[in-house]
């Protein structure tokens, strides 16, 4: 996958979460887009509150990738990734 087209997927990905995204701040918490790989596997990084949870990974698979999936079906899935 090329720059643009690459840049153009995240674009879309980010306007995917925009719905769910007061859901996360109205929790103190937040979600960013940090990348997709070539065989569409979605990264986010849990921000806030969120980043801590102990249901984190309920809410990026029942809530992050079936949004995301909805508008984007070809998202093979999506995976959360830890600040270093």
């Amino acid at each position: 996958m090329g720059t643009q087209e690459k840049n153009m997927l995240l674009d879309k990905v980010r306007n995917a979460i925009e719905p769910i995204r007061p859901y996360l701040q109205a929790d103190r918490g937040d979600i960013e887009v940090v990348d997709i790989s070539d065989d569409y596997i979605v990264k986010v990084r849990l921000t806030g509150a969120c980043e801590h949870c102990d249901i984190s990974s309920m809410t990026l698979k029942a809530g992050v990738e079936q949004t995301i999936k909805k508008s984007m079906p070809f998202i093979a899935r999506v995976e959360e990734v830890h600040a270093c």
